[in-house]
């Protein structure tokens, strides 16, 4: 579709700078840095930490303009069709117990299904939670000039909706037929995972396909889709000089779209593409990132004769004011958004994330006032989750932040005998920053990881380590952390193979009333002979 009128040069008139916010005073740096935080919360392996002293607001003005991240997860895209057999298969019966959750240490009976649900949550107990596999999408052939990246899934009332080269592709949840194409000019660069609630969201995209003679285009274009009609609503672009800016990251937050690249960063309304606000040029400081949802945060990044200064920042999605501000301290140079409502941040605090996760400490701030609520290590030896905090602002996967609580899975290790390996999922209070005492075991030949919230609970996947079970979808009851079956995928060879392959901490999982989408991020490259790959899994429980 064309784009919108833009007067100006691009969409509406830019806002006016607004003056600076007053320097904020210096913080008094504790140990790894931290401001304002002397304690080592998890010496020994959770130790109850002391109470918390507050943290002063973060400061460093900030203009109406914007940067922003993106929430994909990345993914390996793995054969389904093993030796020319078709990869279908149903499990049996569903609703066996399986005695693995419990807090801290002991075990509870999972729930059977049947017409139960879950403890606070909406994601019913399927009436046979044995899985088959519903569809498989054969994964497009990467573009030989250019990047194969096909980052992005979304999961509406009528579509299951995946991205492709060039394209985005709307399928029936149940089927996996084609229900709308939208094609593309380009490559999609880079997308978010939230939509507004009528289905919309929005993506980065280049203008033009990679040629051998110009492998990339630029990510320079930002569109809106309507998730349900299967329609592009707008595209736009922001003119720096004679170029166009490019960017790295996308969020939404109610009706805006914020986007942000090294050029600076940029705002529309999601509906209408006009514009919201746009960069100033040669500024000091700019907004590396944005976290999306239930409110707009940004992570502003400050150059100065001391160096480098980084502000987690609360803004209006209108307007780009600032409600709070938090000033990380001096040394603390990658930081991402976990959530924006309870605001948690992971940081890589003096490289303790060294094993690639990039986080060793989460921060629980205040919305309103900007303060520190409290500090949790992390590290890194003990902790499976994984947040890129370099350049996806937003990208973290294998942490879940709900009720003010914080989920996290402890490291894989072995489990009893030859049943594979075990871990746990284990609950921090955003309030005192202690351990809760509550913890879901995942059982020996499982490893479990949180996938998100459903209200109070909490829902997990448990990919299998051994020979003899498939992957399953369970519920955690978030107040007794007592774990509800929802789905027990199959126990064949090739969904086991691709169930290894598809990683929660790099694919891309979706789950809702019975049905799990698992999709690949990259395009297929090269193949063993008789190998086929494929962009997407799908998973239903059984009639």
């Amino acid at each position: 579709m064309t784009q919108p009128p833009q007067p100006g040069g691009y969409g509406a008139p830019p806002t006016p700078p607004r003056p600076p916010r007053p320097p904020v005073p210096p913080q008094p740096p504790g140990p790894y840095g931290l401001l304002q935080d002397p304690y080592d919360w998890n010496a020994g392996y959770g130790a109850p930490p002391p109470p918390t002293p507050p943290a002063g607001p973060g400061g460093g003005g900030r203009r109406a303009k914007g940067w922003s991240a993106v929430v994909v997860a990345a993914v390996v895209a793995i054969a389904l069709i093993i030796g020319g057999g078709v990869l279908y298969a149903n499990s049996g019966d569903g609703g066996a117990k399986d005695a693995t959750a419990g807090a801290d240490g002991g075990t509870g009976g999972q729930v059977e299904g049947g017409d139960g649900t879950t403890s606070q949550g909406s994601e019913k107990v399927p009436a046979r939670t044995a899985s088959k596999v519903l569809f498989q999408i054969p994964s497009p052939k990467a573009v030989d000039a250019g990047s194969g990246a096909v980052p992005g899934s979304w999961l509406t009332g009528k579509a299951y909706v995946k991205t492709g080269v060039a394209e985005i592709v709307g399928y029936d949840p149940d089927k996996g037929t084609k229900l709308w194409t939208i094609p593309l000019p380009g490559p999609v660069c880079t997308v978010t995972g939230h939509t507004t609630k009528d289905d919309l969201t929005a993506i980065v995209h280049e203008p033009a396909m990679p040629t051998k003679a110009k492998p990339t285009h630029g990510c320079t274009q930002v569109s809106a889709i309507d998730l349900d009609a299967g329609r592009k609503l707008w595209t736009g672009s922001v003119p720096r000089g004679k170029a166009l800016i490019r960017f790295d990251n996308i969020t939404i937050s109610g009706r805006t779209v914020a986007v942000g690249g090294a050029g600076g960063g940029a705002a529309f309304d999601v509906t209408s593409g006009a514009s919201l606000w746009t960069p100033k040029a040669n500024d000091t400081c700019h907004d590396a990132g944005y976290g999306g949802g239930p409110k707009l945060v940004a992570l502003r990044k400050c150059r100065s004769q001391g160096g480098l200064q980084l502000h987690i920042q609360t803004i209006d999605p209108q307007s780009g004011q600032v409600i709070s501000a938090y000033r990380m301290a001096d040394g603390i140079e990658h930081v991402g958004i976990v959530s924006t409502d309870p605001l948690v941040v992971a940081a890589d605090v003096s490289a303790g994330g060294g094993d690639g996760s990039g986080v060793s400490d989460y921060f629980s701030l205040d919305n309103r006032t900007g303060r520190l609520r409290t500090r949790i290590s992390a590290p890194s030896e003990q902790y499976a989750a994984v947040c890129d905090v370099i350049s996806r602002i937003e990208q973290c996967s294998q942490v879940a932040v709900g009720k003010d609580r914080l989920y996290l899975p402890t490291k894989a290790r072995a489990g009893s005998a030859d049943s594979g390996q075990t871990n746990e999922i284990v609950a921090f209070d955003l309030t005192t920053g202690r351990r809760t005492g509550q913890r879901a075991v995942a059982g020996d030949g499982h490893v479990i990881a949180p996938l998100r919230m459903d209200d109070c609970n909490l829902l997990a996947y448990k990919r299998s380590t051994d020979a003899a079970r498939g992957g399953q979808v369970v519920s955690i009851d978030g107040r007794t952390f007592e774990q509800t079956l929802l789905l027990q995928n199959p126990a064949t060879q090739a969904v086991r193979d691709a169930e290894a392959g598809l990683l929660p901490e790099s694919a891309e999982y979706l789950y809702t009333q019975g049905h799990l989408y698992i999709s690949a991020t990259s395009a297929a490259g090269s193949a063993r002979p008789g190998e086929r790959r494929y962009l997407v899994i799908a998973f239903g429980a059984g009639d």
